[in-house]
């Protein structure tokens, strides 16, 4: 076994390494960027080595520097995590050629499965079923319009050395051909230095599911049951489970060993992962297809673990030191239910906008692990740290696990409630009200699933009446106890203006009766004069967290001053609330409402980012939807529309500047 192993990765993924290595005696060597100096895996190694400046091309993406650390170290084997090297044939054969072992596949297997055309003609050679498409590269734009005709709409381009969502466009009609192909060039020659593309059929209906398989150097090759991956927002996966509601033992079956033949066929040993697009048209499940294989850990692996009882990096670890595998394909059961959530810095209230800067507070949930149910955070962040513009916006990934789907849900659920969060934007709202969407629940899932289920953006998860009578129960609680706090700081306010007594609650346009009376430990809550409710409740330190309990209901509500009233948090929503006496809510209603200032004339930068072309010149006339701007962030390219046929006026940003939230690029007539 290895007695020093260097993680040629950052933030969560080099943490959840660490730990395994740790666990099993291995010392660790941890690399960073300047932007990571102060990043937890740098903390949690024995070693560190810096890389260099910030941008990826110039630290995590040098292959040269991660042997050289590993050379200065005495580390003996690399763990790449996902993402930046993991899947370069290059990195893994320099690596070989300097006598130091990859923990991963071997290259010429990377190599096969990397390239998405070539795989898929491995794929079919092999007996595993494959989408129909064009899998020759793809020159030019004409020549993209005839073949995705010849195909048939919708038609799906996508860069063959493409991931994790990025060089892929979706198209319904020529037109989308034509305004998507070059950008999808482009994505692949950005984000992979490879700008070849091929077009296949858009499965309708799609469910993504993929089989974990596992092999190591001896022959010996398993399958570790699928993982449902069909929550996603522009092919990024958002929420996970395993197993999958829609997959039968059967099916799993023929997934699997399909899986098996192509791992088999390209001599692979370590963790990867076969994915596949499912038709939910077919009751059968036997209209699957091979997307592509992840030569890699996928982020989304903690929900087999938790499923299996399988430590992947543990096994990967064994598997590079030349163990054989200690369990066989009869050996492996699936228990119970997994659902991982992504955490990300983003805003779902303003159409996704990736957010950066620092995080004021961090406080994931206390993770626990029992018979019953099983709560895990796997992060790569620390209150205080930075959510920088360079890398994945991914704060953390919540897994939680429970013998039933129902129960895994409702574990996740309540934890994402006690999730903290300040500094950043955080979807951890959407990530709850998908969760507890009927249909996610009934398990009738599509890739399409949020853009059919939320085509005019996300706001907040519905609240039932019971929860919003909880919430002006709550608000009315929280008001009594600041009310009350402040009268005792300095005596001038005199006595809580409303100790027992009657007050007006505003839930957005909702109003609501309540009555608090205080008692030792608790208080009894009347609202809208119906039966009065019991309301036990503790803060988290910090005083931003209630967890409640009323009469038998748990309520987790993240508390937070705004203006005049109060922001409470829970179950995929933040509800505005205001606490009134009752002659200040009847003279309440006489209020004008504030404007808000119009900003039509102005096409303003959505998210941080580079602006990296600008379409329109002072004087151009434009047409509604017409293409303005192109700005990268987060490594994916995002295009801004006229909102309406206008004139430009003025272009006070030019191509190449960094760009703020709000920042104008181009002023209208």
């Amino acid at each position: 076994m290895f007695k020093k192993i260097l993680i040629a990765n950052r933030g969560e993924i080099a943490c959840r390494v660490i730990r395994t290595a740790k666990r099993m005696g291995i010392k660790t060597v941890a690399v960073y960027s300047d932007a990571d100096a102060r990043s937890p895996h740098v903390r949690m190694a024995d070693e560190s080595v810096r890389l260099g400046p910030a941008p990826a091309a110039e630290s995590y993406l040098k292959a040269e520097l991660i042997i050289d650390a590993c050379k200065s170290t005495g580390a003996e084997a690399v763990h790449p995590g996902y993402g930046f090297l993991s899947e370069r044939t290059s990195f893994a054969e320099a690596l070989e050629k300097a006598g130091i072992t990859f923990i991963g596949p071997p290259p010429n297997a990377i190599a096969a499965m990397g390239d998405k055309i070539e795989s898929k003609k491995l794929a079919k050679e092999a007996g595993v079923n494959v989408v129909p498409g064009h899998l020759d590269d793809i020159a030019t734009t004409e020549e993209a319009v005839k073949i995705a005709g010849d195909i048939g709409y919708p038609v799906m381009m996508k860069a063959s050395a493409g991931g994790g969502g990025k060089g892929m466009r979706l198209a319904y009609s020529e037109k989308d051909v034509r305004e998507g192909f070059e950008a999808t060039k482009r994505e692949g020659l950005n984000s992979f230095g490879d700008d070849r593309v091929f077009i296949e059929k858009f499965i309708e209906d799609p469910r993504h599911i993929e089989i974990q398989v596992l092999g190591d150097k001896h022959g010996n090759i398993l399958y570790l049951g699928e993982r449902e991956c069909s929550i996603q927002r522009r092919h990024q996966k958002v929420i996970e489970e395993a197993p999958s509601p829609f997959v039968s033992p059967k099916m799993r079956k023929a997934m699997g060993e399909q899986a098996v033949a192509l791992a088999r066929a390209v001599g692979y040993h370590s963790a990867g992962t076969v994915e596949l697009i499912v038709s939910g048209k077919d009751p059968t499940g036997k209209s699957f297809y091979f997307l592509e294989m992840n030569t890699r850990l996928q982020v989304e692996h903690p929900v087999t673990e938790e499923v299996t009882g399988l430590d992947l990096v543990e096994q990967m670890i064994r598997v590079a030191a030349g163990e054989k595998l200690a369990f066989q394909q009869d050996d492996v059961k699936l228990n119970g239910w997994a659902i991982e959530a992504r955490v990300y810095a983003e805003d779902p209230y303003r159409h996704f906008l990736p957010s950066t800067g620092r995080l004021t507070t961090y406080r994931p949930p206390a993770e626990h692990r029992d018979k019953d149910s099983v709560i895990r955070v796997d992060d790569g962040v620390a209150e205080g740290g930075e959510v920088s513009m360079f890398y994945d916006p991914m704060i953390a990934k919540l897994i939680s696990w429970a013998p039933t789907r129902d129960a895994a849900i409702e574990e996740a659920v309540e934890a994402l409630d006690a999730f903290q969060i300040n500094g950043v934007s955080d979807n951890i709202d959407f990530l709850s009200a998908l969760l507890q969407h009927p249909r996610f629940q009934a398990g009738e899932l599509t890739t399409g699933f949020i853009a059919e289920e939320y085509p005019d953006g996300f706001q907040g998860a519905p609240a039932d009446d019971e929860l919003l009578a909880d919430l002006a129960a709550l608000g009315a609680i929280v008001q009594l106890t600041s009310d009350t706090r402040a009268a005792l700081i300095d005596g001038q306010l005199g006595e809580p203006q409303f100790p027992d007594a009657t007050n007006v609650v505003r839930i957005g346009k909702q109003e609501f009766t309540v009555t608090i009376a205080p008692y030792d430990g608790g208080n009894l809550a009347i609202v809208d004069d119906k039966e009065a409710v019991d309301v036990v409740g503790d803060w988290s330190p910090g005083g931003k967290l209630l967890v409640a309990d009323m009469d038998g209901r748990p309520r987790i509500v993240q508390v937070a001053k705004k203006g005049r009233g109060w922001t409470l948090t829970t179950r995929g929503a933040a509800h505005a609330v205001q606490v009134l006496p009752r002659h200040v809510a009847d003279l309440a209603h006489h209020m004008i409402e504030k404007v808000p200032l119009d900003l039509s004339r102005f096409l303003l930068a959505p998210m941080p980012g580079l602006l990296t072309r600008l379409e329109v010149k002072a004087g151009d006339k434009v047409e509604a939807g017409q293409p303005i701007a192109v700005v990268e962030a987060m490594k994916m390219e995002n295009i801004l529309r006229a909102a309406k046929s206008t004139t430009v006026k003025a272009t006070p940003a030019k191509a190449g500047d960094s760009l703020a939230v709000d920042q104008v690029i181009v002023e209208f007539e």
